[in-house]
């Protein structure tokens, strides 16, 4: 496995501290985040989270990656979330396509303020690697880095009968009673409850949001030509390889270079869908996505 990059820094926690901001987006909702700013001459990184995960789990890697030559990172929750609650004065329903349409290009667009004069890349876990596709903003990114970026139909995850009624018989009733999903539920803490129905309603067709007549944007994929370095984690009963091609292929107009990681590569038992950016794989599993992010080299 390529080190390049680890080998740069000490096995010492992060030196690079956060700095929470906050920018709205086009249709006004504030979004918080945090920046990690260094003096790097690499690209500036947006880090995009998966569906329930808080930014602050992301904060090690991004901070990895400010110490590593990134000029800067940003980490950020999206509308609804806990980290960006929802004002007491927003009126509008959130729906879950916003995430992409909106609060991902704000994030981009403050990012790249900072960082005027840099190239802009990007990684995303599961919808933050969506979230590319949706937005329309893909040209902007020199590349993109994907973790477990699947579809989520329920027929192509390890055990899909166990996922559908999950889904819709306990995750739907619950979340329309409290409002948000709960973390025993196990399917992302704090989602709102209207987010979650978009989820599930997508989570039941075939071809996932492709199917929704509701989310036309997705017409904007075949457009994207960013290079994408896609990778999967073979424990991951969400990110199977069924679910990973399943979307992908909408990706028609991209090169996508796919590398495939297991728990010996870690000397660890698991990593499954979240567990990439668990700061016990900063000398494992990081250098794959940072030598891509920040060099443009792909692992062998």
């Amino acid at each position: 496995m390529d080190n390049q990059i680890a080998a740069k820094v000490s096995n010492a926690e992060n030196t690079v501290a956060a700095e929470p901001v906050s920018f709205d987006t086009e249709d006004g909702f504030p979004i918080q985040g945090d920046l990690f700013a260094g003096t790097g001459n690499g690209p500036a990184v947006l880090v995009s989270a998966a569906t329930g995960a808080p930014r602050t789990f992301y904060n090690k890697f991004a901070a990895w990656l400010v110490e590593n030559g990134a000029s800067a990172a940003l980490s950020y929750d999206y509308r609804g979330m806990p980290g960006s609650p929802q004002p007491k004065d927003w009126s509008k329903r959130i729906n879950f396509k916003d995430w992409a349409l909106h609060d991902y290009p704000a994030a981009a667009d403050f990012l790249a303020r900072q960082s005027p004069e840099k190239q802009l890349v990007g990684i995303g876990q599961s919808f933050g690697g969506q979230a590319l596709g949706l937005s329309g903003i893909a040209d902007r990114f020199e590349r993109y880095a994907f973790v477990a970026v699947i579809s989520g139909y329920w027929g192509n995850l390890n055990e899909p009968l166990k996922s559908y009624l999950m889904m819709n018989f306990v995750g739907l009733p619950t979340t329309w009673m409290l409002g948000r999903t709960a973390s025993w539920m196990g399917l992302g803490a704090g989602v709102p409850a209207t987010v979650f129905s978009d989820w599930a309603r997508w989570c039941r067709m075939p071809e996932y949001f492709f199917d929704d007549p509701k989310v036309p944007e997705t017409n904007r994929f075949a457009d994207v030509n960013t290079p994408i370095l896609s990778i999967g984690m073979t424990d991951d009963p969400w990110g199977t390889k069924a679910a990973v091609h399943a979307f992908a292929k909408h990706y028609s107009g991209a090169e996508i270079t796919e590398k495939w990681v297991s728990p010996a590569d870690t000397n660890d038992q698991e990593i499954g869908h979240l567990g990439f950016f668990r700061s016990k794989h900063r000398d494992t599993l990081w250098p794959i996505a940072g030598n891509w992010l920040l060099e443009g080299k792909l692992p062998d």
